[in-house]
């Protein structure tokens, strides 16, 4: 991360490099063309709004690799303006379109207590997909709460509070490169 930018007294460190998401994100595409090469398509679903970057990445790179893919957006909120989830979810923009007999491929930005993704798998499931799988840049194993089986991660990281590549604090961030540690004296104001 550049010095002297506006966010750089706020950020304690970097533990994802733009390199190495880059090249994760190539892996994982990779990975998920292969499992699906009997596919006559893939609909990836990002959850906006954290999943926005890595889902336009692993898109581009999916599409190097596999099947032709769909893009289709949902917006889930757990968090409102806090740093953990409330557990509570609203839609606040549900599918454009039926997934009935599709496969379903979920990409998020960020596993972390797992309670806004297993209330999104069943609802997803609900809809009659003919499969759902999760592909997610980043997991924070030691904070997950209900048992998720997420079959493609980036990186598993600790559990702290990280901001960029699409993760933000109160709309903060997102556009970072890295994925960095974000000093807790900025969230705890």
């Amino acid at each position: 991360m550049a010095e002297g930018t506006w966010y750089a007294g706020d950020i304690d460190r970097v533990i994802v490099t733009e390199e190495q998401i880059r090249a994760k994100t190539d892996e994982l595409a990779k990975q998920v063309a292969a499992d699906h090469a009997d596919a006559d398509s893939l609909l990836l679903v990002g959850v906006l709004k954290g999943a926005l970057m890595f889902m336009a990445d692993f898109a581009r790179a999916l599409g190097r690799y596999g099947p032709p893919v769909e893009l289709e957006f949902m917006a889930v909120s757990s968090y409102g303006q806090g740093s953990s989830s409330s557990g509570v979810v609203r839609i606040l923009k549900d599918l454009d379109r039926d997934i009935t007999g599709r496969r379903v491929i979920v990409v998020e930005d960020i596993v972390d207590s797992g309670l806004t993704l297993s209330w999104l798998l069943k609802y997803l499931a609900g809809r009659g997909a003919a499969s759902i799988e999760v592909v997610t840049l980043l997991r924070k194993p030691d904070a997950v709460r209900v048992p998720l089986d997420v079959r493609y991660v980036g990186f598993d990281i600790p559990t702290e509070f990280v901001v960029g590549y699409g993760l933000d604090y109160a709309e903060r961030y997102r556009e970072l490169s890295d994925v960095a540690v974000l000093k807790p004296a900025v969230y705890q104001r």
